[in-house]
């Protein structure tokens, strides 16, 4: 596949723009994956390509696996590009942290108008970098949030365990159930001690065109069907659709999309991650087939201008 690499010194923002062959009009941003190059975000690339769409894939940088102060006029940079270029509607899509980042920026920026957040949360928290240190792989950053705008941190809840403990309680958590990863306890016990301010809170109501939402009851990072329940709450302009699943787990993808990530046992693979699915394996396939049934016909509906504007 043809794309054009963009750097944050020359451009603005870290990303790589991947034409469709068919004429298209309508891009998505894309932050599957931890590179725009990896990977995932080539096989995103791939199975957005197939629905019709231009896609920009985005990362915060080459190879950083954290987050912390991202500019958000990053993604307005690619946002002014791709129209600049031909692009007439312009959508985002994120899973896991970047759920949280794709709602955030929808809801800065009114040329997005189709927000897809997989496993999102509806507040921002505090910056995080993935590495080695201390013999963790992951840490918070002091004073960081995840994302910033106009060069000042955007409010964020900060976490209740410091370095290294933070790591620790993940490590002692994931040990204990048995998953991939298991950080539930880290979020759940953060807001017990610090509940959410409505400053620090994604401005749900201020996202046009359509807002999907989409996360399970199962997942373990971190409780998203409260967190998608809650923003059903708020008050809202989009057309907001949002999906809690019972089985799932964080791994909310279309089924075909996984299955192109990993064509020989994808299944497989999300039962060795999350204890839920070797549980329930039948419910989480069954989860996913819906999740490529909805994902697709929101895409159709935005492409075809069906998408309204009310509440």
């Amino acid at each position: 596949m043809k794309k054009i690499h963009f750097e944050v010194h020359t451009d603005g923002f870290y990303g790589d723009y991947w034409k469709c062959k068919t004429d298209s009009d309508c891009a998505m941003i894309a932050m599957i994956g931890d590179d725009s190059q990896d990977y995932l975000a080539c096989t995103s690339v791939k199975w957005l390509h197939k629905l019709g769409l231009n896609v920009m894939t985005m990362s915060p940088a080459k190879k950083d696996y954290g987050h912390h102060n991202y500019p958000l006029e990053r993604i307005e940079n690619a946002i002014r590009w791709l129209k600049v270029h031909g692009n007439k509607k312009v959508g985002i899509v994120g899973a896991s942290t970047t759920g949280t980042l794709a709602l955030t920026a929808a809801s800065y920026f009114e040329d997005i108008t189709l927000t897809i957040g997989l496993t999102p949360s509806d507040f921002i928290w505090q910056g995080f970098m993935q590495g080695k240190k201390d013999g963790c792989k992951e840490w918070p950053i002091e004073g960081e949030s995840l994302f910033s705008y106009r060069e000042k941190p955007l409010p964020y809840m900060p976490f209740c365990y410091k370095h290294p403990q933070y790591w620790h309680v993940i490590e002692q958590e994931t040990k204990r159930t048995g998953d991939m990863i298991n950080s539930r306890k880290l979020f759940d016990d953060s807001e017990a001690v610090h509940p959410i301010l409505e400053e620090e809170k994604i401005k749900i109501e201020k996202i046009h065109g359509k807002l999907l939402l989409i996360g399970a009851e199962d997942d373990v990072l971190w409780d998203a069907a409260k967190y998608i329940r809650r923003m059903e709450e708020r008050e809202h302009i989009c057309k907001l659709e949002a999906v809690v699943y019972k089985y799932g787990t964080h791994f909310v993808f279309p089924e075909s999309m996984l299955k192109m990530m990993l064509p020989i046992g994808s299944a497989s693979f999300v039962k060795f991650a999350f204890q839920s699915a070797r549980k329930h394996p039948k419910e989480c396939l069954e989860t996913r087939i819906d999740i490529d049934v909805r994902i697709r016909n929101a895409i159709e509906e935005w492409k075809k201008g069906e998408v309204g504007y009310g509440g």
